[in-house]
């Protein structure tokens, strides 16, 4: 296999290679080769009820309410090469969960729309390399995910109401070079922050592996500037940091209050590694409080670490006399990197309660 397989250059797209195609989707839920379209009941069985088999009976799946749903079963070696999903109901309160060969608990833990850097639970468009939200509710994951042994992936509804999932996981069977890390991802919620406490992105992280990438979902319980805080990267052992960045908008590679000088407003951006694509501002009557969305991507230059891994933000603002105000803010992260197994069981999910968006 051609390493170039894990590259987003295009420059490996000529070269032939012995993987083999699959996809699951509610259509094909085994993603086994020529098992597409072969459903005979579903949501679209009734549209089809004049065009017979073959036609559009099984687009998308009916997910009760706190029940868990298993999306893909793989038995590997194999790559997951992309993810798309359309979901309705509470964003929040649907659970993606990734289990990578024989560990029993998942590699990758997370609500849905904070997955695909919608922590919020209303749309915001990005356009990034590993991470694409288009039009109306589409979320698309690019990031490559080997494994050797098996790959399952599931899907819980905690909530109280059933909602829909259109989905599709594209994947390829093929072998698997021996250097080749396990996608991880990791969500963590605090709300309110307590005074004078750092927010913690990731820690527990031990063995040999590279940092990724960073969705922040920030909201402000003060007036004022909020991102005087700085990102700080602890590897290997790091009583004081390795990296340690100069501001929170720094860090999200953008400057000075990701203001717009002419109009004094936030300004959205969405690039391929870096953007704020999203600002709830507040309407004066019940939406009292600004939010933000943030992402960070370590396509070009991951964290490296041998041993292990934790990375904390600062959230600053400013208060009389010119100095920094420790803020109390709802604040909820996404930390993505790759490691080898087995890695350590993340703590369990906060309850829905506490997950809610108010």
């Amino acid at each position: 296999m051609n390493p170039s397989i894990f590259s987003p250059s295009l420059g490996g797209l000529p070269l032939l290679s012995r993987a083999r195609t699959r996809s699951i989707s509610p259509e094909n839920p085994t993603g086994e080769k020529g098992c597409g379209g072969m459903a005979t009941e579903g949501a679209g069985a009734g549209c089809a009820r004049d065009l017979g088999p073959g036609w559009k009976i099984s687009p998308c799946w009916n997910i009760l309410p706190k029940t868990t749903y298993q999306l893909a079963d793989i038995v590997g070696p194999g790559v997951i090469q992309q993810i798309w999903m359309t979901p309705t109901g509470s964003w929040r309160q649907l659970i993606l969960r990734i289990f990578w060969d024989d560990q029993e608990h998942p590699a990758v833990e997370c609500p849905i729309g904070d997955f695909f850097a919608n922590g919020w639970g209303h749309y915001a468009p990005i356009i990034s390399l590993p991470v694409c939200v288009n039009p109306g509710s589409a979320f698309n994951c690019y990031w490559p995910m080997p494994f050797r042994k098996r790959c399952r992936i599931t899907y819980e509804n905690i909530g109280d109401e059933s909602c829909r999932l259109y989905f599709q996981i594209n994947y390829a069977l093929q072998d698997i070079p021996m250097d080749a890390a396990y996608f991880h991802a990791r969500f963590r919620r605090v709300n309110p922050l307590p005074y004078k406490e750092v927010y913690t992105i990731l820690d527990g992280v031990e063995g040999w592996g590279h940092y990724v990438g960073t969705y922040m979902a920030w909201g402000v319980n003060n007036t004022g500037w909020w991102g005087e805080g700085e990102i700080k990267f602890y590897l290997d052992g790091d009583e004081y940091p390795t990296i340690c960045g100069t501001g929170t908008e720094d860090y999200f590679c953008g400057s000075y209050n990701f203001e717009n000088k002419v109009t004094k407003q936030y300004e959205v951006f969405s690039t391929p590694y870096a953007g704020l694509p999203q600002v709830i501002r507040p309407d004066g009557v019940y939406n009292s409080q600004t939010r933000f969305g943030m992402y960070r991507w370590h396509l070009m230059d991951p964290v490296r670490f041998e041993k292990d891994l934790r990375v904390t933000i600062q959230a600053l603002g400013w208060r009389s006399g010119g100095r920094y105000l420790p803020l109390q803010d709802d604040i909820a992260s996404v930390a993505y990197w790759y490691q080898g197994l087995p890695s350590k069981p993340f703590p369990p999910l906060p309850s829905r309660d506490y997950l809610e968006i108010i």
